[in-house]
């Protein structure tokens, strides 16, 4: 009996703690939902002030073509593609949180001159100073069919 009284005390304490880490994990995962969808309307627009503002300056960018690129690597190549190529919203997304790291992963659809493609891609995001940003992000072709 008194051991039961205990269990119930311990669970009773601890149920405050755990609500409010699941409130944090939804917070967080309402903000990377809304940066990605930021990412998404900064690139359509060729908002490189937008983008800029969301990338770590240290990123890992890989592209679809397997090409490594740097923060103002990327940012010149959205100056000059945004006219050509349209990106839309996710067909896909989810986001998992590791504390302060958070994994967005998803499925979206290019449009442009040389006509429409998937891509399946992944980012990594932290929170740094305050603000979440993203660290890595790689895109892999979806091959018809795929």
């Amino acid at each position: 009996m008194k051991l039961t009284i205990r269990v119930m005390m311990l669970l009773v304490c601890l149920l405050p703690a755990m609500l409010l880490a699941q409130d944090e994990e939804s917070a967080v995962r309402a903000k990377i939902l809304a940066l990605e969808k930021a990412w998404n309307q900064s690139y359509k627009a060729g908002d490189v002030k937008g983008l800029a503002s969301i990338l770590d300056d240290k990123i890992i960018l890989i592209e679809d073509d397997g090409s490594i690129k740097t923060k103002a690597e990327f940012l010149s190549t959205v100056r000059a593609s945004t006219a050509n190529d349209e990106q839309v919203a996710p067909e896909s997304l989810a986001v998992y949180v590791y504390g302060k790291t958070a994994i967005a992963m998803g499925v979206i659809g290019v449009k442009g001159k040389a006509g429409t493609h998937r891509e399946r891609f992944i980012d990594t995001w932290i929170e740094k100073n305050g603000t979440w940003v993203c660290i890595a992000t790689d895109a892999t072709p979806i091959r018809a069919g795929g």
